[in-house]
């Protein structure tokens, strides 16, 4: 009962609160996910079955009622012509050996524990997918704004270019490169355009709509600035990952199945009461009823090719649940160790091209600029110029998308969100 208790607030828990950080828009997205998504739903109707199970295991089989006839001569059929001719009815009830039952709604416990842990983590799974796919669309759509302001950028000095071939100060060259920028910018868009269909796609499935719904991407992110312990999250991770909390409970689960192995040793008993009832005989003289009582135990006789094969399997399996217990439990702290480098490395990126690269660029498109309208500088070398400090803009909002990106993948390893 203290089991089920925990699973049902577990369970609620996880359904109040969205497993990761999440702005409000994307909030709402994953809230829409772990409604409607089939495989979220299948995964909570089969914990709610195991849970069920679980008074099962632990009860009783059903008593046997029968009837029926002993001892009757078929020469006559008569059951007045023997006097131990008797319409019997008898009860039988059949009882596991000594903690079996307890052992059996014990393992069904864990089982609905691995269970839990299993939406669990598909909980965070979902959750780290459609957030990845949400903030790749922000990326997407922060790459057209840029696309239509190189576009128009341009497209301005392509008309400048003109203006300067047409009163001789430039060279048709010059156009021609500028209208070489522009198709290629288009074909950019186009690219772009497809992508954002993708990802919104993406997640319209992974949200199981029926019809397609367009995708309201994120707005500009700020810089969330995590400075991240990396000893406090390998522990919180060895504490909370609900992979790590699946593989523990079929570790759990091997346990009990060795136990009821040990158990298997021992003989179920089954205790049976009979009342037969006699007719008076032939003479006339009125004949006792009988009460009858059994006890059957089976014999574990052929032991060595069932008991002992039971045990030996339950053993390996046990044994195999360790070594995976294990090997996640090894290796979880390296992944959060190699998000927690990520973001930190993305970070300083993000640092350098906001605080140096783009007002550097910046300084040398305003001045390649003023120097073109005067005829001190070629015009490849102006364009190029207006070019990469709109790119540098765009490269630094990919850092930043990296970032909540990589802090999406280290809440799933940690099972719960990354406080800042």
């Amino acid at each position: 009962l203290f089991l089920m208790t925990i699973l049902l607030l577990c369970a609620h828990q996880v359904r109040a609160a969205t497993p990761i950080y999440a702005p409000p828009d994307l909030a709402q997205l994953l809230e829409e996910g772990m409604t409607n998504n089939n495989e979220i739903t299948s995964l909570e109707q089969e914990l709610a079955s195991q849970k069920d199970l679980i008074p099962f295991a632990g009860s009783l089989e059903d008593p046997r009622l029968g009837f029926g006839a002993i001892n009757v001569p078929i020469d006559t059929f008569s059951f007045d012509q023997e006097p131990m001719t008797q319409k019997v009815v008898f009860l039988a009830q059949k009882f596991p050996w000594f903690g079996k039952l307890s052992l059996r709604e014990q393992r069904q416990a864990t089982i609905a524990n691995r269970q839990f842990w299993l939406l669990h983590a598909k909980r965070f799974e979902l959750a780290r997918q459609i957030a990845v796919a949400y903030y790749e669309l922000g990326y997407v759509e922060r790459g057209l704004e840029i696309n239509e302001h190189l576009s128009e950028l341009v497209e301005q000095l392509r008309k400048v270019a003109e203006s300067r071939y047409e009163t001789g100060q430039g060279i048709q060259q010059d156009v021609l490169e500028a209208h070489v920028e522009l198709t290629k910018l288009i074909d950019e868009r186009v690219s772009l355009e497809r992508e954002r269909r993708t990802l919104e796609d993406r997640i319209n499935e992974m949200l199981n709509r029926n019809q397609f719904t367009a995708v309201t991407p994120p707005g500009r992110l700020s810089y969330p600035g995590l400075k991240l312990e990396v000893k406090t999250l390998q522990e919180e991770s060895l504490k909370h990952n609900p992979q790590l909390g699946v593989r523990q409970a079929e570790v759990d689960q091997a346990g009990f199945e060795i136990d009821l192995a040990k158990k298997d040793y021992w003989p179920d008993m089954d205790l049976a009461a009979s009342y037969g009832q006699r007719q008076k005989d032939f003479t006339g003289r009125n004949l006792p009823d009988f009460f009858s009582v059994s006890v059957t135990v089976n014999i574990p006789l052929w032991f060595k090719t069932r008991q002992d094969k039971k045990l030996s399997a339950t053993q390996k399996r046990q044994k195999a649940a360790i070594h995976s217990y294990r090997n996640l439990a090894e290796t979880l702290p390296h992944q959060v160790n190699a998000r927690v480098t990520d973001i930190n490395k993305f970070q300083e990126n993000y640092g350098v091209y906001t605080e140096a690269l783009i007002p550097q660029a910046e300084q040398w498109a305003k001045s390649t600029l003023a120097a073109y309208q005067v005829g001190e500088l070629e015009f490849d070398t102006m364009i190029r110029a207006q070019l990469q400090t709109l790119r540098l803009e765009l490269q630094s909002d990919r850092y930043l998308y990296n970032i909540y990106q990589k802090r999406a993948e280290l809440e799933e390893l940690l099972g719960g969100p990354v406080q800042p």
